[in-house]
């Protein structure tokens, strides 16, 4: 059976918030969660972007059963892995043991306000492999020197390491980051329900590894509502993740998707309180072979409705997939 995740998006609403939509969500039945780690939102209208890793330990401790997931954290460039490996380590203990590391080569929008510019992707798809492997090596409890082609570590060491280590997951877009994830991942992670995807880190060594997928929704009792604000809020996704992973602001998503039409979104994001609408945009995930699939409701002021909706209706007809 798939399992249907909640998603924390940090880019729509403050870190308290985030927090009592996940208490509720965990007692709607969702069956996982996973958390944005940004430091802008994606357009303006969005309006937060809390540090995600303070939010995660408050949810540890506000929740008892549901598993966190970063979807995504990149260790690169805004995180220095060593840093990555001491977070994660910490998040597993503090949520005895439901935490899961999710990574990826990141995006512009986040990583530019260090400095230093952007890499061109493989640069980045070489990074992130070079950062799994420090923060597996420091998984260990070992010390750990590394002197790689992007990151010295000297002298570094977890002394808080949890018996149970945290899986990793990374985020795939194509055939080089799928080979990445074959490699190197305990799960594999992706926004888009692409079957070659799947087949892909299957033949690089993900065969039988849990494979998460992402879907925004847009529940509201008012169709035109939900499509209105879907509009307003999530016309960047529409780009695709080649386009997404490059701007560097909100101004540049709002500047890049004037043109983009409520019915585009309506034909991309299901909205209103159709229930089977829903599930016809959840399917494609589980045929291409995806495990978990994670919801992402628009709009941070609207959670609350949509979980007890689908505590109600959603999740008792996507059991059925």
């Amino acid at each position: 059976m798939v399992r249907i995740g909640y998603t924390m998006m940090t880019e729509q609403a403050g870190p308290r918030s985030l927090v009592e939509h996940l208490v509720a969500a965990e007692g709607a039945g969702f069956d996982f969660s996973v958390t944005s780690d940004h430091y802008f939102p994606w357009l303006a209208e969005q309006g937060h972007s809390p540090y995600a890793w303070s939010v995660l330990g408050a949810a540890a401790q506000a929740t008892s059963r549901i598993p966190l997931m970063t979807y995504v954290t990149c260790p690169t460039l805004r995180y220095h892995p060593a840093v990555v490996a001491q977070k994660a380590a910490t998040m597993q203990l503090l949520s005895e043991g439901r935490f899961r590391l999710g990574l990826g080569s990141g995006e512009n929008l986040n990583e530019h306000v260090v400095g230093g510019g952007w890499p061109s992707p493989q640069v980045r798809l070489e990074m992130l492999e070079e950062a799994v492997e420090i923060i597996r090596a420091l998984f260990t409890g070992d010390n750990v020197h590394h002197q790689g082609a992007h990151f010295d570590v000297t002298n570094a060491r977890l002394w808080d390491v949890p018996d149970e280590l945290p899986p990793l997951g990374v985020a795939v877009s194509g055939e080089l980051s799928c080979a990445l994830a074959g490699r190197q991942a305990d799960l594999v992670i992706a926004t888009e329900p692409k079957a070659e995807l799947l087949e892909s880190f299957d033949r690089h060594g993900g065969r039988g590894k849990p494979r998460i997928g992402q879907l925004p929704v847009c529940y509201d009792p008012d169709k035109d509502a939900a499509i209105a604000r879907a509009h307003e809020q999530f016309r960047w996704s529409v780009g695709g993740w080649p386009v997404n992973a490059e701007l560097p602001g909100p101004s540049g998503f709002a500047a890049a998707t004037q043109h983009v039409t409520r019915e585009d979104i309506a034909r991309q994001i299901p909205c209103g309180s159709d229930v089977d609408t829903f599930v016809d945009a959840v399917r494609p995930y589980a045929e291409a072979g995806f495990t978990e699939i994670a919801l992402v409701q628009v709009g941070g002021d609207h959670q609350l409705p949509y979980v007890d909706w689908a505590e109600k209706e959603l999740l008792p007809a996507l059991r059925d997939l």
